[in-house]
Order: structure tokens, then sequence, then C-alpha cells
């Protein structure tokens, strides 16, 4: 027998509660509880015994709504997920009871129990990611406190010494403020990695539930756009958790420039032919390569990273039908690389914080992404001794160009 998953309805018509209890007893192979709430006072009280794995929570509470109840209780500290039931498809519902911090959103009359059993499991599924986020922010809290405690104890000691004790202050709040530092942009990960992962699940939760309901072969064609949905949304975490691998592991200092010998200009063609399934409709990269002999010493790992990069940011912020150049050039000492696109462009006011991590131009907040893809771009540029500038004006579209030296070693 599987563990009992503990469910709560609030709602304040008992002929409701019926149903859903009737709806649950349909759900095959699955051990439930329901229990019962029928108004807004009573529904905050059990809520606050933490007693259930998952609410479902009527719109309509007499002189209340469902959308109070998810903000008040999670203001008490409610961790376990709330699914909102309202009686009529309303998109604006919807998309405000997601921000509030609702899970999911099921239509009463519509709600059957394969939907409804898809909806709990996900829902508590979701809900546990989350408190494991929270787990990593507190840990990575205590750790940080604990660092501050043994620079405290640090600063105590030397002053006791006669040796530079200005200098050793200075030293110890670089020290304090690398550690506020750290701090923040643990706070920052938490915050985005939250957010970005949010949008992908519930695309692969709702495209996953609607494909049920297309059976026949005429909805063939209906079934293949959740499918390509749900592809797209895991393609999107897949980047996230790249963006959060590659950042972890160059603070680490676990990222080595590894030169190998390669011709520079095949390479090229072979990163430009795996963009193509990439880039969106109508768009294409335009690539060339100057100079003479295209043979370089370079860390091709790295090297791919930094291009893969450069053109699929080229990619997101343009429009379908716009081109991307891609330009190539070596002499006798160095490589330059050059990517351009026909985009959205930088705006001026942007411009300085644009290698900043988790940082957000005023004109992409509305494109998928971490704010890390630059910043990680700019260190592994750093790691090859290179040298990264770009130009770019609003609406205009971008430039970034890379100079290092043609052929390194370790």
């Amino acid at each position: 027998m599987p563990d009992r998953i503990r469910i709560l309805l609030v709602d304040d018509d008992e002929d409701d509660f019926i149903i859903t209890r009737d709806i649950i007893s349909e759900i095959p192979a699955r051990n439930y509880q329901l229990d019962w709430a029928s108004s807004f006072g009573a529904a905050l009280e059990k809520i606050a015994l933490k007693q259930h794995d998952v609410y479902l929570v009527d719109y309509r509470l007499g002189a209340h709504d469902g959308l109070e109840l998810i903000t008040q209780a999670l203001e008490n500290g409610a961790t376990e997920p709330f699914i909102l039931l309202t009686g009529q498809t309303d998109r604006e519902t919807d998309e405000k009871a997601m921000k509030l911090g609702a899970s999911d959103y099921l239509v009463k009359g519509n709600i059957n129990p394969y939907d409804l059993e898809r909806s709990i499991r996900y829902s508590i599924e979701h809900a546990k990611s989350l408190v494991e986020i929270q787990k990593l922010n507190t840990e990575l809290e205590q750790r940080v406190a604990a660092r501050t405690r043994e620079l405290a104890e640090a600063i105590k000691k030397l002053e006791k010494t006669n040796k530079s004790l200005f200098e050793a202050q200075q030293e110890i709040r670089k020290a304090l403020q690398k550690e506020k530092d750290l701090n923040e942009l643990k706070s920052r990960f938490v915050t985005i990695a939250s957010h970005e992962f949010r949008t992908p699940l519930s695309t692969v939760l709702s495209s996953a539930s609607l494909i049920s309901k297309y059976q026949r072969t005429e909805d063939d064609d209906k079934r293949q756009k959740h499918v390509t949905r749900i592809k797209s949304a895991v393609s999107n975490l897949t980047s996230i958790l790249n963006d959060f691998l590659s950042l972890s592991r160059i603070e680490e200092g676990k990222i080595y420039n590894v030169p190998t010998n390669f011709e520079l200009q095949p390479f090229m063609e072979e990163i430009v032919d795996e963009m193509q399934g990439y880039i969106r409709v109508g768009q294409k990269i335009h690539y060339q390569h100057q100079g003479n002999s295209g043979a370089v010493t370079l860390d091709k790992h790295i090297l791919k990273n930094i291009m893969l990069n450069l053109l699929s940011n080229a990619s997101k912020y343009s429009a379908e039908g716009k081109n991307i150049y891609l330009t190539t050039q070596t002499d006798d000492q160095q490589v330059i690389l050059a990517v351009k696109d026909e985009g959205i462009g930088i705006p001026e006011a942007d411009q300085a914080h644009l290698f900043s991590p988790f940082f957000r131009a005023g004109n992409a907040v509305n494109y998928e992404g971490t704010g890390l893809g630059l910043n990680i771009v700019k260190r592994y540029v750093d790691i090859l001794n290179g040298t990264l500038e770009f130009e770019s004006a609003a609406s205009e579209g971008t430039s970034f160009i890379i100079k290092m030296q043609k052929h390194q070693t370790a």
C-alpha cells in the first residue's frame, strides 16, 4: 500500500465536497485521505496545523476568495502546495493564482480522476523542489555566518599583534565584503532558480495533462504541439542547469586551459551546423574566415562554449528572419572572433553592467534566461587570456569581438 496522501478541500459547499470525494475514490492505485474545511477561518486553522500534503481551494469562499486564503496561508508560513478550483476557465485568474503561489489551477465541473491525480502529484513534487532550494539557501546562510564569525575572531587576534595592523584590517574588510557579495549572489541565485524553474515546469505539467485529452487520430497536430512545448521546456531547463553548473565550476577553479592544435575554419563550420537546429525560424548564420592559415592552438571545449553562448544569444534576441554574422580572422600572432546580430541591442544605460552575474538588460526581461550567459563568456575569455569587447545600440543589434593569442600553452 503506497503512503497515504492527505488532502484538505476548502469549499463552502458540501455538495462539492461529496463530488470531490467521489472523484478521488476513482483514482486507481493511490491512497488518499480527504478532509474538509467549509470556511475561510476554519481553513486557516487547519492549514496552520500542517497535517496535510496538499490543499484544494475553491475560488469562492463566502465573503472571501481562494486567492486571499492562499496569500494569507503563505504569509503564515505554509509550505505545502495549493491547487485553486474555480467554476469557469479564466486565464487572468489562472495567472494571478500562479503569481501568488498556487501550484496549479483546475476548472470545477471539468475535473476527472486522471487530471486531479496528475495535478496533485506534480504539485507535491514541485513543492518538494522548492523546499530543497530553501534548504540550500539556509545552509549557505549558515556557512556565511560561520565564516563571518571566523573572520571576526581573526580580527581580534590580529589586533593583538604589531604587524601592519591597518593593512590587516583592510584585508579583513575586503574578505568580509567578499562574503557579503557571496551571500547576495546566493540570494539572487535562489530567487532566479525558483522563478526560472517554475515556468518550464508549469508548461510541462499543463501540456502533459492536455495530451491525454487528445485521443483521436485527427488530434495528432494538437498532441504534437504539446509534445513540442514539453521538449522546449525541458531544453530550457537544461540550459538553465548548464549555466548554473558552468558558473559553479568556474567559481571552484575547476576550468583549465588545455590547448590543442586544430584548424579553426572547419571547427567553426561544425559549430554553425550544430546551431542551425536551434536558431529561430528564418534566421541564418553567415560565416566567413579571413586570413591565411587557420591552424590554432586553443582549448576547443572552452572556445566552443563561448561561441555557442554568443550565437544562442544572437538568435534569442533577434526576430525571426534576421541574419547573424560570424567572422573569424587570424594573423601570425592572434585570433579575432566576432558575432554580430540584428536584434534588440543593449540600452546604453545597461551596458556598464552587461557582464555582471544575473544581470538582465531592461529590454530583455521578457526573454527566457538567467543573466549568467555573458558573465560565463567573459570568464571563459579570461581563462584563455583574451579580451572581450562589444558594440551595441538599442534596436540596432550587437557585436561581440574576442581577441586572443593564436597559439597558447597550458
